[in-house]
């Protein structure tokens, strides 16, 4: 296949509309051309071993042979760069077909506008011409918690800063964010429920024995302090009371030094605007146990005080813009590290 011949996609979708409509969406770009449409993921198969499309464009929900069945015969026989379709209702789907081999997916619009029509056409493009680029692989393993699991500190200009990297990380949703916000009691559950309505991450104010799990995010609860617990292979949150020895509650330092210590050189903290030194202590904690500590550039932050105290400790691995840190932390959670 040259560069200039078109990109062959087949198209799998138990809905003859949905089939219709993607066709019709994907060959509006000259560039591409769709081979040939199958109605259920047996169908699918058969015709993907025929016709050895480029990409496949996969609905999950399909009887015979659903879309995670097809993925795992797929990526064992004719492994294919596949792109999901799929509704934000069924998001935690979407992440058990990255974890079979998936290369990306696009959610479809909750109304058919003219402008949610168009963005899903530019998505849709967009994800196929880049899974061109690929060489599918047979179904990867199960990333680890520890792998996707990103600790976050923040203050003053926090809740946008949060806010702004949940958004950007809807790119990889295969991470799990606890956050500690300096925020009064009974405020950082309503902090959560508005992140939660945004989407795309599953947002809530941790509560004690809560379990860190993909597309999740766990604010930690104001006047009480958030922490990661390992026992053996298991991870789970607590929400302990403040020790006479936290200056702050929840506290940036509490949240990093139990990730440091449950999780070793898979621990990743990310410290955004605030003022004060809160985070400092435990990036030095986090950098120890080998893991590592990246924060927001003095460009961006509100407040420069806490990523700056972080710097000054030489703990920090990457200093970034807040544009620029969601990006970067879905490149190091694809590539794994």
């Amino acid at each position: 296949m040259s560069a200039g011949d078109p990109i062959r996609v087949l198209v799998v979708d138990d809905s003859a509309h949905n089939r219709r409509v993607l066709t019709q969406l994907l060959e509006s770009a000259p560039d591409v051309r769709v081979v040939d449409r199958a109605a259920d993921g047996e169908e699918g198969l058969r015709k993907a071993k025929l016709v050895r499309p480029d990409v496949i464009t996969l609905d999950l929900e399909m009887p015979k042979l659903d879309g995670y069945g097809f993925l795992r015969l797929l990526m064992s026989s004719v492994p294919t760069p596949v792109v999901v379709v799929s509704s934000y209702a069924h998001r935690v789907d979407v992440f058990k077909a990255l974890e079979l081999g998936a290369f990306d997916f696009v959610a479809k619009p909750g109304r058919t506008t003219p402008d949610a029509q168009e963005l899903l056409r530019a998505t849709l493009l967009e994800k196929v011409r880049a899974a061109r680029l690929v060489r599918a692989s047979p179904a990867r393993p199960v990333p680890t918690t520890e792998a996707r699991l990103i600790a976050v500190g923040a203050s003053t200009g926090g809740p946008p800063a949060v806010q702004r990297l949940l958004e950007a990380l809807a790119g990889e949703p295969s991470a799990c964010l606890l956050v500690a916000q300096h925020m009064p009691e009974h405020f950082t559950r309503a902090f959560a429920q508005r992140l939660d309505r945004l989407g795309p991450f599953t947002v809530k104010e941790a509560e004690d024995g809560d379990e860190p799990r993909p597309g999740h995010a766990f604010i930690a609860p104001g006047g009480r302090q958030l922490v990661l617990e390992r026992k053996g292979s298991h991870l789970a949150l607590r929400t302990p009371a403040s020790e006479a020895t936290d200056k702050h509650a929840p506290s940036v330092d509490r949240l990093f030094r139990s990730v440091a210590v449950s999780l070793g050189a898979a621990a990743l903290g990310v410290v955004l605007t605030g003022m004060g030194s809160d985070g400092a202590q435990g990036a030095r904690a986090i950098r120890d146990a080998g893991g590592e500590v990246w924060a927001e550039s003095e460009e961006s932050a509100v407040i420069y005080g806490m990523p700056k105290e972080a710097i000054a400790t030489g703990a920090v691995r990457r200093v970034l813009a807040l544009a620029d840190l969601g990006p970067a932390l879905v490149t190091r959670l694809r590539l794994g590290r």
